[in-house]
């Protein structure tokens, strides 16, 4: 169900785990900072906002499919693995659901339930860990997005992949950019999500946006990250960091075209 703004008002209530989630887990973990309280400086990126015309499912498929592995400006985390996280990343995949509105493109994001043990009550894509029955990372974006918010995977189109990104919290995260026709129901699962909702993929795709935060931890180690507030929601870390990048592989893809357009 949707408000006018065409935002999901469906809200999960906190359920027993059931018996297939019961599988050994990592200890808990949160930040030791509150993430929305840190001093921030507006972004300066070497790029900038993507035109809206280059915001349309022709262009996204343009720049989007395929396999893109580069260094993007954003914060490397896995630098500042937290305590119990350290080792060799947990493989994860996460789909980067755009919906094809009337109104413009949109980003369809989740926040996460407050008891969860990774990542608990942030704004983040739809996935999870990487399973063996999965035939690749592709499987495994569709499969957690359906799990957890009923979207079916029959109103989607997968483009490709985005850089791998290794979370503090010792996750390896292959982002999978994909196009989703409207007209989809969602049902989402209460014990993983309280909401569900869509950010303007124009707003994202604006470094403008985008705060730039460092704080020093108790150990003497400097974490930095990018949140992007929107309405009530506030979305930092990984998720940010993900969105950041897209926004700079669409950006510099925008200014290419228009270089070679003008030769």
């Amino acid at each position: 169900m949707r408000d006018k703004s065409g935002k999901s008002t469906l809200r999960g209530a906190f359920l027993s785990a059931p018996p297939d989630r019961l599988r050994p887990s990592r200890p808990p973990v949160r930040p030791s900072f509150d993430p929305m309280t840190q001093p921030w400086t507006a972004s300066v990126l070497p790029f900038g906002a993507v035109p809206e015309h280059r915001l349309t499912p022709m262009a996204l498929r343009s720049v989007l499919t395929g396999s893109i592995q580069r260094p993007l400006d954003i914060p490397n985390e896995s630098l500042i693995r937290m305590p119990g996280r350290e080792g060799t990343p947990v493989e994860a995949a996460v789909l980067v659901p755009i919906v094809q509105r009337p109104e413009g493109l949109t980003v369809l994001l989740t926040q996460r339930t407050a008891h969860l043990n990774d990542h608990a009550g942030q704004i983040s894509f739809p996935g999870g860990r990487v399973e063996s029955t999965d035939a690749d990372v592709q499987a495994t974006a569709l499969r957690e997005t359906e799990e957890e918010t009923g979207l079916s995977r029959s109103f989607i189109e997968c483009l490709g992949g985005l850089p791998r990104y290794v979370t503090g919290t010792g996750f390896a995260v292959s982002p999978i950019t994909a196009l989703v026709r409207p007209g989809f129901d969602l049902n989402p699962d209460t014990f993983e999500v309280a909401e569900i909702f869509e950010v303007p993929l124009s707003f994202l795709t604006d470094p403008a946006n985008y705060r730039f935060h460092r704080v020093e931890l108790a150990d003497g180690r400097v974490r930095q990250y990018y949140s992007i507030p929107w309405n009530q929601y506030f979305i930092w870390g990984a998720t940010a960091a993900m969105l950041l990048g897209m926004c700079q592989i669409l950006s510099e893809a925008a200014a290419a075209a228009a270089l070679s357009a003008s030769d």
